[in-house]
């Protein structure tokens, strides 16, 4: 009996208390995931890894272990490219192709990354692990992941789980922002319908896109080729099956494999540093600044066009889809009971997806080679 309690987990903690702290964390990520439900389908798996993860003498994260293999599957970007897949499948593109000035609102809402990007280097960061860092301001998951995978792999776990914490803290970040940059008036303005889009518009749009974006910026074609091929399974009409799949099974199982696999790179060891707290404050100012950056156009757009645009669809620029573009709708109607913005969001929701995957595309191509 004393042979088994000395060689236990329990026992190994004396030599390594800080895997107890990682435990703590991933309970609090695990109560934040199913009480709370803040991004639950991805919140959960990643803090059950962490959790597996930091469990002494498993042996899951060696060579030949469990997670070992399960981690194949990021470093090569492949998790990454099948979730856009099955965005682009899950998610119309009619309000972007209606209102094709949402691109400027969804461009505008990358200022963060640029500005972390800048601060991260005057803290010390190296090149590639700042463009890294700067990337968790589009509020994108799987774009984050891929870039930290390509350019900062050892600090891709802290960027992962920036990353998802703050998408998951949307309803509780971009409100108060909201409210500070934009008046009472503004936030009261009802948009004008949409126009209808055709069929043969929905169809041509991902493959135009996919040629331009990709032969102007090769480094986007993982995430780019997957977002516009799962909208042609959406669109096309004739692979109703690949678009059900790519929506349901295909991007459930491989969430699960996602979640585990960068969980399970937050090890105590790695995990527990001042860079770690850093990347996680950096995280929170490129989310906020590429908020306030999609609201500031929001409003001179507003005013150009004579206040037919309400500058709240600015903050959705923000490319985590559809959360943003509900709480553009949730804010517009606590300001006026009869607004419906949701559509309308989804414009620039849809051109954020688009900006943050080629300004990762970008800094994958700049500092990809340093």
């Amino acid at each position: 009996m004393k042979r088994i309690l000395a060689e236990s987990g329990f026992a190994a903690f004396a030599s390594e208390p800080r895997n107890l702290v990682m435990i703590i964390i991933a309970c609090v990520l695990l109560y934040m995931g199913i009480g709370k439900k803040f991004e639950p389908l991805l919140l959960v798996p990643i803090a059950f890894g962490i959790l597996m993860a930091n469990f002494p003498l498993t042996g899951i994260l060696d060579d030949g272990g469990l997670f070992h293999y399960f981690y194949f599957g990021v470093e090569h970007a492949i998790y990454p490219s099948i979730i856009f897949l099955g965005i682009g499948a899950m998610t119309d593109f009619g309000p972007l192709i209606a209102r094709p000035s949402s691109l400027l609102l969804g461009a505008a809402a990358q200022f963060g990354i640029f500005t972390a990007f800048l601060l991260a280097l005057a803290l010390g960061f190296l090149p590639p692990e700042a463009a890294a860092i700067g990337v968790i301001g589009g509020a994108d998951g799987p774009t984050a992941i891929l870039t930290a995978s390509k350019l900062a792999p050892h600090i891709l776990p802290a960027i992962a789980i920036a990353a998802y914490s703050y998408m998951a803290l949307i309803p509780m970040i971009q409100p108060p922002l909201m409210r500070l940059i934009t008046t009472a008036k503004e936030r009261e303005i009802k948009m004008e319908q949409l126009r209808t889009v055709s069929k043969t518009e929905k169809i041509i749009f991902p493959i135009a896109v996919a040629v331009f974006v990709i032969l102007l910026i090769p480094d986007t074609a993982p995430l780019i080729g997957m977002l516009m091929l799962g909208n042609l399974f959406r669109e096309c009409g004739v692979v109703d099956r690949l678009s059900d799949t790519a929506q349901n099974a295909l991007i459930n199982i491989v969430t699960i494999f996602l979640g585990l696999s960068v969980g399970c790179k937050a090890i105590a060891e790695t995990f527990l540093t001042w860079d770690t707290i850093k990347i996680i404050l950096l995280g929170l100012l490129a989310f906020m600044l590429s908020t306030a950056g999609g609201l500031l156009l929001g409003k001179i757009m507003c005013k150009l066009s004579g206040g037919k645009i309400n500058p709240l669809i600015g903050s959705a620029g923000v490319s985590a889809v559809p959360m943003a573009a509900r709480v553009s709708q949730i804010e517009g109607q606590k300001a006026n009971p009869s607004n419906f913005l949701l559509m309308h969001a989804m414009g620039p929701n849809v051109a954020g997806v688009i900006g943050s995957a080629v300004a990762a595309g970008f800094m994958i191509k700049v500092f990809g080679l340093i």
